[in-house]
């Protein structure tokens, strides 16, 4: 199980490394920002993740239903696929900083929930 949670921050962290770097591409209107391998590898990442988290919850029998933390973590994430989406196909400069800084805020509201397994992390925060 320690492998595999393991491997599941590393993946948090690359992902957000990959969305970070995603989003200055675009920004920066390179043309390796719309190639096919950087649209198509953090969706496998991503997936990688989920399914990790999935298979922890699993092994260690718990459900988002009954842990708050989980559920709270789960919550963060689709804030986050929101936020992101919004950073890399908003329609206006302004739109796309907000979604951006919002997004990043989501994976640290995540990152802390999934430290102190608490829905409100303020302690990380002092």
């Amino acid at each position: 199980m320690l492998m595999v949670k393991s491997l599941h921050v590393l993946l948090a962290y690359i992902t957000v490394m990959g969305f970070i770097a995603r989003f200055f591409m675009h920004f920066a209107c390179w043309s390796v920002a719309r190639s096919r391998w950087l649209k198509v590898l953090p969706h496998l990442v991503d997936s990688l993740l989920l399914i990790l988290g999935v298979s922890m919850a699993y092994q260690m029998g718990i459900s988002p239903l009954g842990q708050d933390w989980l559920m709270a973590k789960l919550v963060g994430l689709l804030a986050y696929i929101v936020f992101g989406v919004m950073a890399l196909r908003g329609t206006n400069e302004k739109l796309r900083w907000i979604g951006f800084v919002a997004a990043l805020a989501s994976v640290c509201y995540i990152f802390a929930v999934a430290c102190t397994k608490q829905i409100w992390p303020v302690t990380i925060l002092l």
